[in-house]
């Protein structure tokens, strides 16, 4: 687990979890900005001595304070749609640091994205090149272009989120990206001069990032060969966090970047980084309190006020999160099915679950939630959305309002007014 500053069950960075709840209300997200600036920090100090920079996946958590916190810390965006850029540049973050990814870019994504002048695109068919190409020379711009490999590598993670296998939508074949290259010089104005590879998310094991940079590398050097200039290589990101505590062990920062370094020994230009999860998984904790406890004929139900609209990767993954009460006192163990009020079985959180004895009203905390939770709720079951809080060393800031039965349903309407087309 990451070190949030020597953070108790009944703390978060210093900041009194009850105190919270009671002046903000439950469900809560609390993030912990020592755990995301410590974790800035391991991957700074080891790429000490190169020339990189660190793209935070804003999909992961688009948070606009979360961004702006970022930002502080010298760390870029990562984008993947025209509604992240929008955020990262509102939170501050400038245009030449943000690189551009997706399979699916529309034409007004590219163009917005043109305009703005972010750093680079990574490009990932064909038919995207074309675009990239028509659009740039609408703007009478250069786009500056990296080629997304699809190693075919098995990432060891789910299958939901692994990126860079054949079977995969992400990323070209190797000998695709070749014959681009080959063509490059018909590309008038598109600056193709750089390299881009990510496998995929939550990776626990180096052994899939060495065989995807060995590839990578290979393709590197031959191009070099061939007098194709490579000014960039984007290693992406995908490394994991721990959901389960003495169960998941994430890969050390250090023996990560030690890895790129030797793998790509001899490369001059910048390297990429494209962290999300690392970043802000476990600096996340959902704060949630218990409605009631249900007695079945098999199983004892907690049901409690977080929901699956709130937290969906246990419905959509099967995830496993750490989950614990607040209060630290010891009690006897009780088994659990730990379910939300949403209108749905897979409305879930944990099965035969060992916690604590609980009582209605007991605040409890779901952990690593700082990636991938309020970046995918929803307002299914019209829930409103979350608020979210970024804690530091004692002091706390909200950096989402707690969201309003209005703020939901704005932008809808009877069907008053109507028309032909």
């Amino acid at each position: 687990m990451i070190d949030t500053a020597a953070s108790t069950h009944d703390t978060w960075d210093g900041v009194d979890l009850h105190t919270l709840a009671d002046r903000l209300g439950t469900p809560l997200y609390v993030y912990s900005a020592s755990a995301i600036r410590d974790r800035v920090s391991s991957l700074q100090t080891a790429l000490r001595g190169t020339d990189h920079l660190i793209c935070f996946a804003v999909k992961a958590n688009p948070n606009r304070g979360v961004l702006a916190f970022m930002h502080s810390q010298g760390v870029g965006a990562d984008i993947v749609s025209a509604g992240e850029l929008w955020r990262a540049r509102q939170a501050g973050i400038p245009a030449e640091h943000i690189v551009f990814s997706g399979v699916g870019k529309s034409e007004a994504e590219i163009a917005e994205a043109l305009r703005q002048g972010v750093l680079r695109f990574n490009v990932e068919s064909h038919d995207e090149l074309l675009l990239l190409q028509h659009i740039a020379q609408a703007q009478s711009v250069v786009a500056r272009a990296a080629v997304r490999i699809n190693p075919d590598v098995d990432a060891l993670t789910h299958a939901k989120i692994s990126t860079g296998k054949a079977e995969n939508k992400f990323g070209v074949s190797i000998e695709e990206a070749r014959r681009w290259f080959a063509q490059r010089d018909a590309l008038s104005h598109v600056q193709l001069d750089g390299l881009h590879v990510h496998i995929g998310s939550q990776i626990l094991s180096l052994e899939p990032f060495r065989q995807a940079l060995q590839r990578v590398a290979a393709l590197w050097r031959e191009l070099v060969g061939q007098g194709h200039p490579i000014a960039s290589i984007d290693v992406g990101g995908g490394l994991g966090v721990c959901y389960r505590e003495g169960h998941d062990r994430p890969i050390d920062a250090a023996a990560y970047v030690a890895l790129v370094r030797e793998a790509l020994a001899g490369f001059e230009g910048r390297l990429l980084f494209e962290p999300g999860r690392y970043l802000v998984g476990e600096a996340g904790v959902l704060l949630t309190r218990v409605i009631r406890l249900k007695q079945g004929n098999e199983r004892t139900f907690l049901v409690i006020d977080a929901a699956m609209n709130d937290l969906a990767r246990p419905s959509l993954y099967d995830a496993w999160h750490d989950i614990a009460p607040v209060a630290g006192d010891a009690r006897s163990m009780i088994s659990y099915d730990i379910v939300g009020p949403v209108c749905e079985t897979g409305d879930t959180f944990a099965k035969a679950r060992a916690l604590p004895a609980c009582a209605p009203g007991e605040l409890l905390m779901i952990r690593s939630v700082g990636a991938y939770g309020a970046s995918m709720a929803s307002t299914y079951n019209s829930r409103p959305l979350a608020a979210e809080v970024l804690v530091d060393a004692g002091r706390y800031a909200v950096v989402r309002q707690r969201q309003s039965f209005e703020d939901m349903v704005a932008g809808e309407q009877p069907a008053n007014h109507w028309e032909t087309a």
